[in-house]
């Protein structure tokens, strides 16, 4: 197996292997996402242990206000039928906020090959898209059969080439949105350290020293953005969802 590091403080490089079968692929996006999701199992055990008290923990209540929160907007936007789908939609959430907010931790700034935030890799996103998009698709077929394809030609027959490519868009916008708002994140907190690194002045004003505030900042904000990317996109699956139901009707 053959490994290439990437340039120290490249934007958009990664730690790649290459494997027999799959070719070249981002070893560090790989194991950082498996990091990740040894970290929600771990989580989810040590809340978990927290039931075998009688009393309520704080632990217990954030959580459980996450899963009601998630829950509730399921099954008021999908109806009673959408009760089967709330550990999906609570996985997915908890699964893409971990992600997104694991770039706040700063493995790669000691060159380690992995860290960052996995949504900020195309390839990761690319397939949480392609989960939603056919996980939509099987739950309509099963449901009403190939009559579930003639929405597309709804309402008139005319529009079938305009429905379809909305259909088609909406992983692609599921994925762009995520990518985006994780990568420019990522992006800004990397120009902004760069140029603390720099020491630049101008004339006896010390820009590298008047912006060394600015990378906590930058992190605060990607910590709210990561929450809202993770919220939104649950959101617009659960949405997703209840018009491909709906138009069953």
């Amino acid at each position: 197996m053959t490994c290439r590091l990437p340039a120290l403080g490249g934007i958009g490089e990664h730690f790649s292997c290459k494997l027999p079968v799959l070719g070249w692929v981002h070893a560090d996006t790989v194991m950082t996402t498996w990091l990740v999701m040894i970290l929600a199992l771990a989580l989810f055990a040590w809340i978990g242990a927290s039931y075998r008290s009688p009393y309520v923990t704080k632990r217990q209540t954030i959580l459980e206000a996450v899963f009601n929160y998630i829950s509730d907007l399921a099954t008021s936007t999908l109806g009673p039928e959408g009760e089967p789908f709330v550990p999906f939609f609570i996985a997915l959430f908890i699964f893409i906020f971990l992600l997104n907010q694991f770039g706040m931790l700063p493995f790669k700034a000691f060159n380690l090959p992995f860290g960052g935030s996995p949504t900020a890799d195309i390839n990761t996103v690319v397939p949480l898209g392609l989960i939603v998009f056919f996980g939509i698709q099987i739950v309509a077929l099963h449901k009403s059969g190939l009559r579930y394809l003639g929405h597309v030609f709804k309402p008139y027959a005319g529009l079938a080439p305009i429905n379809i490519l909305e259909e088609l868009a909406r992983p692609v916008t599921l994925c762009a949105r995520l990518f985006f708002n994780i990568f420019v994140g990522e992006l800004l907190f990397v120009i902004v350290a760069s140029i603390v690194e720099a020491h630049v002045k101008i004339g006896w004003f010390d820009i590298s020293l008047s912006v060394t505030f600015v990378p906590f900042l930058i992190q605060f904000f990607n910590f709210f953005v990561g929450t809202v990317q993770a919220f939104v996109f649950t959101l617009l699956a659960i949405v997703y969802l209840s018009l491909a139901t709906a138009e069953q009707h």
